[in-house]
Parts: structure tokens; sequence; C-alpha cells
């Protein structure tokens, strides 16, 4: 089977809702990378900070995380297969700014790994202090402040 014949069939095994949250996250993720681009970290995290600004957060319940994890592998996908190779910083901005949309507490993390060889980061999201994307990645990479 060729390759374009299993991604359409992945593609078709989605259900409705997580096709158009895929079409969604392959639009935002280039924007965010064109914004990280052209107005650096800070200002993006600020814009997309404001666009998911809201006055009140809900307690997530484990639907909220499962849904949110789900949003998470489909960004990881989106971030694969779009125009852009989307970085895990790029996923993460995205991926909160729609949590916090949803009313969800969603705090992007940033922390690094250093196991005395190798350097590495990573950025992710965790919504009431449960990481989204890996569990216990808080173990093999140390938070940076904000």
């Amino acid at each position: 089977m060729s390759k374009f014949k299993a991604k359409w069939r992945a593609w078709r095994a989605l259900p409705l809702s997580e096709r158009r949250q895929l079409l969604r996250l392959l639009m935002l993720l280039p924007m965010v990378h064109a914004s990280l681009a052209l107005a650096g970290y800070a200002r993006t995290r600020r814009w997309c900070e404001h666009l998911s600004d809201g006055s009140t957060w809900q307690r997530a319940s484990a639907q909220d995380i499962d849904a949110a994890r789900r949003l998470t592998e489909l960004a990881a996908i989106a971030g694969r297969h779009g125009i852009t190779e989307a970085s895990c910083l790029r996923q993460a901005l995205v991926v909160s700014t729609l949590l916090r949309r949803r009313g969800l507490d969603a705090k992007l993390q940033i922390g690094v790994q250093d196991d005395g060889e190798t350097f590495g980061a990573h950025a992710w999201v965790a919504v009431d202090g449960v990481a989204t994307d890996v569990p216990g990645i808080e173990i093999h990479h140390h938070p940076l402040s904000r």
C-alpha cells in the first residue's frame, strides 16, 4: 500500500471532530512558527495568552485531561505532517492556547534535561499540574520558572 493511501486511511479513520481539530492545528502551527520567527518568543507567548485570556478557570475532570492528551497527540501529528515541522515549543504554545480557550488552566512548561553528557530542552503543557504529553516528563526535565 502506498504511503498516501495509508495516510488517507488514517485520516478517514479519525472521528469528524478530530479531523476538524487536526485541520485547525495544521493552520495554527505555521502561524505560531511565523510569529516566533518575526516577533520572538516573548511577544508570541503574550499573543497566545491574550487570545486565550479567561477570567475563570474550571477544574479539569478526568475527561478533560484525556481530551487534552488527545489534542496534544493531534498537535504532534500536525507538527510532523504540516507545511513546517513544528517543534515541541510551537505545539505547546498552540495546545495551551486552545485548552485555555476551553476554560482549562493549561500552563506552558519549559524544562531542561542534563544527564551529565547531553543537554536537552522540551516544552509541554500541564493541565492542573498533569502533563498532557509524556507522563512523568517532569521527572526527566527540570521545569524552568517563568
